[in-house]
């Protein structure tokens, strides 16, 4: 596929990068970029080569959020055009955050409002130590509601509090505390904690991993404990029948490698 705003390239591997590709603009996001990451998101959940997808960002910013023309284009819209431009943004994160293969966000400069929204349908995020965050939405009279139910799913709501309403930035180890970034480092040092978490996906069966991040989504939604149970019972007999299954436990017992582990990430 061709894109404008973004570029999309896999390698050997089946590590696919997907890098948002507006630096002049800070990579801020607007009606194109938004469409364009959805149609990425719906092509890499369909390629079954794909092992796994990075998300990163050319230029000085991951993201700055809204682009100020695509605001100003949705500030003089009515009702119902404000809420269609905000069900393209949820439907775009939607489609990242059940993405059938993990996504790691590489994480630099600065990400603000939907930018955040990016980090945080992301499974595992990579951030510069020095990076910066903000959701300044109230400072416009606005809300962060499109990207909402995406971060107080990641952060919750105590973590959200602190940050939702007062525009105030804030840093790399905030998010980490909050549970949104899971390892930060220097800018030099980003893309070798990147592979590291590539390395480890690929010695796992594909199929287990996107199951074990369905399983991951769905228990967080279930409350009761015996509705829990009988859909993790559920889940895990449907992935003993897998032909993936079978040849990773046939593997084990026969100390041989199955087809699907690349063990030094290559």
């Amino acid at each position: 596929m061709s894109f404008e705003t973004i570029r999309v390239t896999t390698d050997a591997r089946g590590i696919a990068e997907v890098t948002l590709n507006r630096p002049d603009k800070h990579n801020a996001m607007n009606a194109q970029m938004i469409a364009e990451l959805s149609d990425a998101a719906r092509s890499l959940s369909a390629d079954s080569t794909v092992r796994a997808v990075v998300l990163r960002a050319e230029g000085a910013s991951f993201c700055a959020g809204g682009d100020l023309g695509w605001m100003r284009a949705q500030a003089e819209k009515d009702r119902a055009g404000k809420m269609k431009e905000a069900g393209a943004l949820a439907t775009m994160l939607g489609l990242w955050n059940v993405l059938p293969k993990p996504l790691i966000g590489r994480v630099h400069g600065a990400a603000y409002g939907g930018g955040i929204g990016l980090v945080a349908v992301c499974d595992v995020v990579v951030a510069e130590d020095v990076a910066r965050f903000a959701l300044t939405e109230t400072r416009l009279g606005l809300i962060p509601a499109t990207i909402g139910p995406f971060v107080v799913g990641r952060m919750g709501e105590a973590f959200a509090r602190q940050v939702f309403f007062t525009g105030k930035p804030f840093d790399t180890a905030f998010l980490m505390r909050a549970g949104m970034v899971a390892r930060s480092c220097s800018a030099k040092h980003l893309d070798a904690a990147v592979e590291d978490e590539i390395r480890a996906i690929l010695t796992c069966a594909p199929g287990a991993v996107a199951r074990a991040k369905e399983l991951s989504r769905r228990l967080a939604g279930i409350d009761d404990p015996a509705s829990a149970a009988d859909y993790s019972a559920n889940a895990l007999a449907d992935c003993w029948e897998t032909e993936e299954t079978q040849e990773g436990i046939a593997a084990f017992f026969a100390k041989e490698t199955p087809s699907w582990r690349q063990s030094n990430g290559r």
